[in-house]
């Protein structure tokens, strides 16, 4: 008989084991599960924001003091990830959805010829006249709406696609898969209604800022999740073999002569 020595690793049995095996499970299940666990993930991200007018609008009609204290806080929570501008923001609960400065000027919202900086650090939420501001700007809105389409969308085509036994990767996506060229191309249409706004050459519309934010946030999906697919795919795999071998001893015994 001869004997092969077993492999180097923990004990089996053992807790380093265990942890690791563990470990490996909840890799593998993220792995499967990756693309349910980010659209979750960005829905919200991109809910809360519009939680926060509503809390306002309770605190402010309702008198509840509570809500009021958690939509604030939904403000400052979300300060560091947009700058929040009023003009550049949508409204609920008030006789308009979006207003321009000069607007907001004439409602007392905002002191007349101030700054854009000074308007930002002004963080104005809103009011009970003019409605509560989302808390974040229109085109993160977009943007991250556009991210959560994309991905149910791609969800949507992945189920088709491998119902008809087709793989799901960077290689064989079952649609055109966005070529970096064709993405550069697809952020120009923001970059530059962004860069000509803040170098005040003009100013941009919610209109402009919904849609170029919508396609920089569907070609972003479209270039990246085939590849995130592609890597998911291969961590399954590999799991995959590796419980294969769970059920091995820690030898291998060959029949000699």
């Amino acid at each position: 008989m001869v004997i092969t020595p077993a492999p180097a690793g923990p004990p089996p049995g053992s807790l380093s084991e265990r942890i690791s095996t563990a470990v490996d499970r909840l890799v593998a299940r993220v792995a499967r599960h990756w693309l349910g666990l980010f659209n979750t993930i960005v829905a919200v991200f991109i809910g809360l924001p519009f939680l926060a007018p509503v809390l306002m609008h309770l605190g402010g009609t309702g008198g509840c003091a509570a809500c009021s204290w958690a939509g604030h806080l939904l403000y400052v929570l979300y300060s560091p990830t947009c700058h929040q501008l009023p003009e550049r923001s949508y409204f609920l609960f008030g006789p308009r959805v979006v207003y321009s400065t000069h607007a907001l000027e004439a409602a007392g919202a905002v002191p007349p010829g101030i700054s854009l900086l000074q308007r930002e650090l002004l963080r104005y939420p809103g009011s009970e006249q003019l409605g509560y501001k989302v808390a974040v700007c229109e085109r993160d809105v977009a943007i991250y709406g556009g991210i959560l389409i994309g991905g149910l969308i791609f969800g949507l085509i992945r189920s088709v696609s491998r119902r008809r036994g087709r793989p799901v990767d960077s290689a064989h996506f079952p649609v055109p898969r966005l070529r970096l060229r064709i993405y550069a191309l697809l952020l120009i249409p923001m970059a530059v209604d962004g860069v000509t706004q803040l170098f005040g050459f003009r100013e941009s519309t919610w209109f402009l800022r919904t849609v170029t934010g919508l396609i920089f946030g569907l070609a972003s999906v479209w270039l990246a999740y085939p590849y995130i697919q592609e890597a998911m795919d291969d961590i399954v795999r590999t799991a995959g073999r590796s419980k294969q071998r769970e059920g091995q001893t820690g030898q291998n015994v060959d029949p000699g002569v």
